[in-house]
């Protein structure tokens, strides 16, 4: 990507729409737009109709043109978009001749690019432009509206400014050793060092949060044949998603559907029933559901609330991965006659529900929510993306590293671990970074923004 040349790109969905906007950014764009419609320059920020024309002066289209002059601008270059009819073939008509006229092609994400790296956007910012574009819930959206507008980078700056007072502090100590201050205390250090741990961790708890708004969790229906597994499925969705008969093995691949609780999107699989079986085609769909399980966020382990655990269900238990949560559903609890005495599971939730009749979905509901981590604070939780969530760990480990140093009177390695946090942190909002971590984040943007 260069940041001299002028770049243009179709900014509107593809396909037929009552209005179509081509985007243009780079310098002079004055000029530009004066030789495209044979007319005086537009004024900056003032809509003007104007007759888009072809080299030979006939016209492409007639619409609106827009000017926003550098650097008052998205991408902080002067920018220029004509808003003309959304036919796909008008869209590209006036593509080629902005290209005709000297732009270049826009690549992924290059106008936000050039945003973040002239000043308009810091990273985190830029990626919440994708996340508000890419997000499908209204949770989601409003948490990416908020990282956009500067809130996340807001708390981490301001975070970060607090750490460089302290590391201002120890460097100065270090420079005039013969100084005769017992610094740790003077500078009330011990103090600083604990709100800077506490403070982060109420961060990552927030960005922790909004990953879940982002991704969502992969939940895992797990358990013998019929069950209710597919059952279950279908009543989570609403619909008749699944194929669901009094025959065991009815299941023989996985499915997945996507339902809402709350604004966080749960990713559920149905997977077939776990059993021992000679036919190859339900030995493909169990073989698939173990391969599954074991990518699984939460697993959602499906009992008959008639039989309760089985020595089959020990079997399946033992082979379930460590250190996934596990929800208990006991289900059919409608065809009880009498209420089951539950054995007691240690560090699980456990829930009797009826997916025919739906009795225990709600609570269901909850429990998924409770587990996978969702407190509801919707309006301050951090729409955070992996990275972000891995600088926040990267920062907070070595601020208790220099909380260990400070006790051990190690200055020199204190003040090492401070610069490594604030290094962790930096990455976020991209006050530095490589040029390889920049291509892969605008590499997913969309063409035109």
């Amino acid at each position: 990507m260069s940041a001299n040349k002028t770049i243009a790109a179709i900014a509107t969905p593809p396909g037929r729409g009552g209005v179509g906007v081509v985007r243009i950014s780079g310098q002079d764009l004055a000029e530009f737009a004066r030789r495209l419609t044979a007319a005086q320059a537009p004024k900056p920020r003032v809509a003007s109709l104007r007759r888009f024309l072809d080299e030979d002066g006939s016209v492409l289209d007639e619409g609106l043109l827009l000017l926003f002059s550098a650097p008052h601008s998205y991408t902080g270059e002067d920018v220029l978009e004509l808003q003309a009819h959304g036919g796909p073939v008008v869209m590209q008509m006036l593509l080629a001749r902005c290209i005709a006229l000297g732009a270049t092609l826009a690549e992924p994400g290059e106008f936000t690019r050039r945003a973040f790296l002239n000043g308009k956007l810091d990273l985190a910012q830029a990626e919440g432009v994708i996340d508000l574009i890419d997000a499908s819930t209204q949770a989601a959206a409003r948490s990416a509206q908020r990282s956009l507008s500067g809130q996340f980078s807001q708390a981490v700056n301001a975070w970060r400014d607090k750490l460089v007072d302290l590391r201002m502090l120890v460097e100065a100590t270090l420079d005039f050793p013969e100084e005769d201050i017992d610094f740790l205390q003077a500078a009330k250090a011990f103090e600083r060092l604990a709100l800077l741990e506490s403070e982060l961790s109420a961060l990552l708890a927030r960005a922790q949060q909004g990953s879940l708004l982002r991704s969502g969790l992969h939940v895992v229906l797990v358990g013998q044949p019929n069950v209710g597994k597919s059952s279950l499925l279908n009543r989570l969705t609403g619909e008749d998603r699944a194929i669901v008969t009094d025959q065991a093995g009815t299941t023989r691949d996985v499915l997945r559907e996507l339902i809402h609780i709350e604004g966080i999107p749960l990713h559920i699989i149905d997977t077939a029933g776990l059993r021992d079986t000679d036919n190859e085609v339900e030995q493909i769909g169990i073989s698939r559901s173990w391969a599954e399980i074991g990518k699984a966020d939460l697993i959602l382990r499906l009992v008959d609330a008639r039989t309760g655990i089985s020595a089959a269900d020990h079997e399946i238990d033992a082979r379930l991965p460590q250190g996934v949560p596990v929800v208990w559903a006991f289900n059919k609890c409608d065809l009880l006659q009498a209420p089951i005495a539950y054995q007691a599971l240690p560090n699980e939730s456990l829930i009797a529900l009826s997916a025919k009749t739906g009795e225990g979905i709600d609570v269901l509901r909850s429990a998924l929510l409770k587990i996978a981590g969702w407190e509801g604070r919707g309006e301050d939780v951090i729409l955070a993306r992996e990275r972000h969530l891995v600088a926040l760990r990267t920062a907070l480990e070595h601020v208790r590293w220099a909380i260990e140093q400070a006790r051990q009177q190690q200055l020199d390695l204190l003040a090492e671990e401070l610069r490594l946090a604030q290094e962790a942190v930096n990455t976020i909002t991209g006050e530095f970074g490589a040029d390889d971590l920049l291509g892969v984040i605008f590499s997913r943007f969309c063409i035109g923004k």
